[in-house]
């Protein structure tokens, strides 16, 4: 029997802290009005997209923590089942392997198991928004000139967590009955991105088929449907070597 969506999606089991926006801010009021035009039943593709006489900037930066608090949400609720044993490489499936590479501890692309690399990833984009010369909260305070390319690289890299979630953990997804919030934030986040064109289309290739579905209003449901897509898959797709996406230049 499924479980319901607040016993699922349980806010103790994020990886990390909520970043929540300050009541009375602008980006605050942005937040509402996204999160009202979500509950309203809009189309999602309407709903992504800039209001009236707002600043593109601002609703970047609004979407990008929202996407990190929910995707947080979502692994760290699957994290339970992604371990070093289950998951020793950060890929998505037989052709795709995700390598971490940040200015810090790890100079070039090393390959890393899952989990480390989605504590290493959260922990890279919890640094980011927190930092306010990129992520800047102060009015009249303006964003950085690589302010879209640096949200670029934290969308790229939120994509590979629904890539690794989708293609080794549907079955858990399944199980808790949370396929249909998974494929709902899945579809918001792939419209939004397409809107702005924030993430290369090669980086979507790993679920190129599953956002056809999408747009064709045909989501999987079921663990079946979905494992029906992935073997489809490889036709969208040429060779068949491992595909190694390093970070983001």
């Amino acid at each position: 029997m499924a479980l319901c969506l607040k016993q699922v999606f349980n806010k103790d089991k994020t990886f990390r802290p909520r970043k929540k926006f300050e009541p009375g801010t602008q980006r605050f009021e942005l937040y509402k009005k996204a999160q009202a035009s979500l509950k309203s039943g809009l189309d999602l593709k309407t709903v992504v997209q800039l209001p009236p006489g707002e600043s593109i900037n601002d609703w970047i930066a609004v979407h990008v923590v929202d996407f990190f608090n929910r995707i947080n949400l979502i692994y760290g609720t699957m994290s339970e089942v992604c371990t070093e044993k289950s998951c020793p490489i950060m890929s998505g499936g037989l052709k795709y392997e995700y390598r971490w590479q940040d200015d810090h501890r790890f100079k070039r692309p090393t390959k890393l198991p899952a989990p480390k690399y989605m504590s290493m990833l959260m922990d890279w984009i919890e640094t980011l928004i927190n930092n306010e010369d990129i992520f800047p909260t102060r009015i009249g305070v303006p964003f950085p000139k690589n302010f879209q390319q640096v949200c670029t690289k934290i969308l790229t890299r939120l994509f590979r967590v629904f890539v690794h979630v989708y293609i080794h953990h549907f079955d858990s997804i399944i199980s808790m009955g949370a396929e249909a919030h998974v494929n709902t934030c899945y579809k918001h986040f792939y419209y939004f991105i397409s809107e702005f064109s924030l993430v290369d289309q090669r980086e979507l290739e790993p679920l190129s088929l599953l956002s056809c579905l999408h747009q064709l209003q045909q989501a999987p449901s079921s663990t079946e449907t979905f494992y029906q897509s992935l073997y489809l898959l490889p036709l969208f797709q040429t060779g068949n070597e491992w595909k190694e996406f390093p970070h983001p230049q």
